[in-house]
């Protein structure tokens, strides 16, 4: 609703108004600037400025306290330290470690040691590499003279045309190459891994690979399903192995004699952890039926 009364504006009093933009990094501070006309300017009693206008000073007072009030911006994690059940696998996977745990042991094989399996709580891990200082550049040498150049014998008019036509060509690639040599070579991207079913099977595949394990993702899930219908805390108190104290556990129901006899190195020494246990099922299934494929019954 419009105001009226005492709060009108008085129309003989000219305003001037602007806005100040003062940059604050990832911010704009607005400031309004109204002024009177300097013939209705009213002197301030301590510094001579007129009331009424914002001056370079007080816009930079603002700007200062906008900055202030500005929160660091906050830095990725780079140690992380192994608490119970944890592994390399599950510790790359939740810290975004690109390359995963392979990647994570080289940066730690100093305090891990030659087993990537055998990580015990309380060990500090570093996560991500330091980058490396720039080198600072070489200094020009001025020392040396240059040497008296030999007159040349002039050459003739077709030769010199050639002499330059090479010259503008050299010229015209030598940017192209000097771009491509200051091109790093791209690196390939680390696979991801979803933390589902479909993640962890993706991931033994790619373990089983580089250790010429046979196995396929219908082979695995068919099997799991079967086995655990998909859970991986599963199991079984009721059979002939829970008889004898060692029931069978995880995504392949594995007990754990064999779970420990065809352990793949790389990967979590906890039964339950879903790609040690695919990994592990994977090669004991290898080594007696050929392949988890050849697996469609209890084995």
């Amino acid at each position: 609703m419009p105001a009226h009364g005492k709060h009108r504006r008085p129309k003989h009093r000219p305003l001037t108004r602007g806005l100040a933009l003062a940059g604050t990094g990832g911010a704009a501070l607005a400031l309004p600037l109204v002024a009177t006309a300097a013939a209705h300017a009213t002197p301030s009693a301590a510094s001579g400025t007129p009331t009424g206008i914002v001056t370079e000073k007080t816009v930079s007072s603002a700007v200062e306290k906008i900055k202030e009030s500005i929160p660091a911006a906050s830095t990725p994690a780079r140690s992380y330290t192994v608490t119970a059940g944890d592994s390399l696998s599950l510790i790359a996977h939740e810290q975004g470690v690109r390359g995963g745990w392979k990647v994570l042991y080289d940066i730690n094989r100093s305090v891990v040691g030659d087993n990537p399996s055998l990580i015990h709580p309380g060990l500090e891990l570093t996560l991500r590499k330091q980058a490396a200082a720039p080198k600072a550049p070489a200094k020009a040498e001025t020392t040396s003279k240059p040497k008296a150049k030999a007159k040349a014998k002039p050459k003739s008019t077709a030769s010199t045309s050639a002499d330059r036509a090479s010259r503008s060509q050299d010229r015209g690639a030598a940017p192209v190459k000097a771009a491509q040599a200051a091109a790093p070579a791209a690196a390939p991207a680390a696979p991801r891994y979803t933390n589902d079913l479909d993640g962890w099977i993706r991931e033994s595949l790619d373990i089983m690979a580089s250790y010429g394990i046979p196995g396929t993702y219908e082979g695995i899930q068919r099997n799991i399903m079967r086995e655990s219908s998909g859970n991986p805390q599963a199991i079984n108190l009721w059979d002939s192995n829970a008889l004898k104290g060692t029931p069978s556990k995880g995504l392949l129901q594995v007990i754990e004699p064999t779970f420990l006899a065809y352990h793949v190195p790389g990967t979590s020494m906890d039964l339950f952890d879903p790609v040690a246990n695919i990994t592990a099922a994977c090669n004991y299934a290898a080594d007696r039926y050929g392949s988890i494929d050849n697996v469609n019954g209890p084995y």
